[in-house]
């Protein structure tokens, strides 16, 4: 499948995305799926995933570095416990801009579900569909306990090292950014509703029924985000990369939600 490789100017330095196109015809006629990934991630660490999903709806997908990430610039500073919101509100439009993207389908991975959805909020008009995937609805003690757990595993020689690979320098910030946010007395009452307040497009939320991350009342939480339609698929025996573990399983969802979109 063509693939297109962007590095974009902005403002903040170097933006990295990648942007997958089917050859079906009818690509033309739908809106592009933008993919966010998680705390840890990047594009290359979506893998084959942004090809098989391009293929399986027929639609474009783009999938981008946030800055800090991947081979995207430095994070350019204030990050804080509004790093959701921030996300949609000051780096999605630079993205949006220099693609040209209009309406698109928000699909959030982890940390990216709740991003996903705060674009979704914010830019109301122009999202045809939000799905989620392992997406965190607050923070609960389940979560705290997968964060330490991580954390200590974090700890052990060469760790860090493989997160440089895919970060490079930027390795230690993204593991901080991610540990130090969420484990944080000020983020502990963060909940998705303050994220993303206005939802109206139909919604799909994913999630693994054994989720280190969060259990399964999180995607019911995320559900009840908008005020249009919205469903729970629930994947047996899955853990918090069902991408990875189920993709099939994730494709015929996502395939069987976006038809009933347009």
């Amino acid at each position: 499948m063509p693939e297109q490789v962007f590095n974009l100017a902005t403002p903040h330095g170097q933006l990295h995305a990648r942007c997958w196109t089917p050859a079906d015809a009818t690509c033309a006629g739908r809106t592009p799926i933008i993919l966010f990934h998680d705390s840890l991630g990047c594009v290359a660490l979506w893998r084959d995933f942004p090809a098989l999903l391009a293929e399986a709806t027929s639609r474009k997908v783009i999938a981008y570095d946030r800055f800090g990430f991947g081979q995207s610039a430095p994070h350019p500073g204030g990050w804080s416990i509004h790093f959701i919101e921030d996300e949609a509100r000051l780096y999605f439009p630079l993205l949006r801009n220099a693609l040209n993207i209009g309406r698109f389908v928000a699909f959030g991975y982890s940390v990216g579900g709740g991003m996903a959805a705060s674009c979704a909020s914010l830019y109301a008009d122009d999202c045809d569909a939000l799905i989620t995937m392992s997406a965190q609805a607050q923070v609960d003690r389940g979560i705290v306990d997968g964060l330490r757990q991580a954390q200590a595993a974090f700890a052990q020689p060469g760790q860090l090292e493989r997160l440089a690979k895919y970060h490079g320098d930027k390795a230690a910030w993204v593991l901080h950014a991610w540990l130090d946010t969420w484990l944080s007395t000020g983020f502990a009452d963060w909940r998705i509703g303050q994220s993303a307040p206005h939802v109206r497009c139909p919604l799909l939320a994913l999630h693994g029924d054994r989720d280190e991350y969060g259990s399964l009342e999180h995607p019911r939480l995320i559900a009840r985000l908008t005020s249009g339609p919205s469903q729970v698929v629930v994947l047996p025996d899955c853990h918090h990369s069902p991408q990875r573990e189920y993709p099939a399983l994730v494709l015929q969802a996502v395939r069987r939600f976006l038809a009933q979109v347009n």
